[in-house]
């Protein structure tokens, strides 16, 4: 049997915060991140879908950059200022993990663009601990600002995607769990300031919402609450945020936060699952949004029996295809 030594002179690094199976932060700064998939090049033309992708460059101070998705164009709509929808989407993990560039999102992406036949433009904004919120949400915005100046056709920064083919009076938003707060966030922000050339954003879709707050509401544990994992990622992302886990970027039916009425689109499909420990946020936000004022058309999809953004993990379920195909039909009208 072989023996084993341990060296004298190693040290172990003290750990500052772990959420296990997710991130760790150890106290010298180091970050380990526990989970994600692999980055993965684009794709000329995806074997699968037939879409094709990019990446591109929107800023380099701050580093903001996207991955631009186009799908298989039909042999009578080839024409250089063919114009179809556009999709700004925000991806998940927690606004610390995952990336626009990675295996799970690109073949996510892939999906959704080829079945909603929509220009997709899935942005890489910058992850905490290292850049901290409110730092994504600007990155998005600034991503949004820099799609919507395409409609000016300036030779600056000009992507020849979004000029042939993009339709900016179809405009969406959409992302999943983390992407999905963002979604929210940037929503309201439009309601308030005015995009590139008076654009509107049509509709936005929410995957399973990452909103959280102080008091547990509906099936949420009141043991453990303050210590759930909800509570300390957002403790890692945004440790200064005013109001804590009652910050209106995270619980945004919050006394005080922005009224809802504000958002600045004209539909929203808000999706959540029976097995998400955030399903009753995302229900809450649908009532909350139903209820105030809001003059848009707001619906709610749940999948009954699935976790938290169960459908960009194996998307060859049933239930998955259902919510991908939930999403095409909202893209298209």
């Amino acid at each position: 049997m072989a023996s084993t030594t341990t060296n004298p002179y190693t040290t172990t690094k003290e750990i500052a915060i772990e959420i296990p199976k997710f991130i760790r932060i150890y106290k010298d700064g180091t970050v380990e991140r526990l989970i994600g998939s692999p980055f993965v090049p684009p794709s000329l033309q995806d074997p699968d879908t037939g879409v094709s992708s990019k990446d591109i460059t929107i800023s380099d101070n701050p580093s903001i950059s996207a991955r631009l998705y186009l799908p298989k164009l039909t042999q009578s709509n080839n024409q250089e200022n063919q114009k179809i929808p556009i999709l700004v989407y925000f991806h998940g993990g927690g606004f610390c993990v995952e990336s626009a560039f990675s295996f799970l999102d690109h073949r996510y992406l892939n999906l959704i663009v080829s079945q909603s036949n929509v220009l997709a433009v899935s942005v890489e904004y910058r992850l905490a601990p290292e850049h901290l919120l409110p730092a994504a949400y600007e990155d998005c915005w600034t991503a949004l600002k820099w799609v919507t100046s395409h409609l000016a056709n300036s030779p600056i920064n000009s992507d020849p995607w979004l000029t042939n083919h993009g339709d900016f009076l179809k405009l969406y938003l959409g992302g999943d769990s983390a992407g999905a707060n963002i979604v929210h966030n940037i929503a309201l922000r439009a309601g308030v300031e005015s995009l590139s050339g008076g654009v509107k954003i049509v509709g936005a879709f929410l995957s399973c919402p990452y909103f959280w707050g102080l008091k547990p509401i509906g099936s949420e544990s009141v043991a453990g609450h303050e210590q759930s994992n909800a509570t300390l990622l957002w403790n890692i992302i945004y440790p200064d945020a005013p109001g804590g886990i009652d910050n209106p970027m995270i619980n945004p039916v919050v006394p005080g936060a922005p009224s809802l009425a504000g958002l600045g689109c004209s539909k929203l499909l808000v999706v959540v699952t029976g097995k998400d420990s955030v399903r009753d946020r995302g229900v809450l936000y649908y009532e909350a949004v139903k209820k105030s004022g809001w003059k848009g058309e707001v619906e709610l999809f749940e999948v009954e029996d699935e976790d938290h953004y169960f459908h960009a993990f194996n998307t060859e379920t049933e239930n998955s295809k259902n919510v991908i195909k939930r999403f095409a039909s909202f893209l298209q009208f």
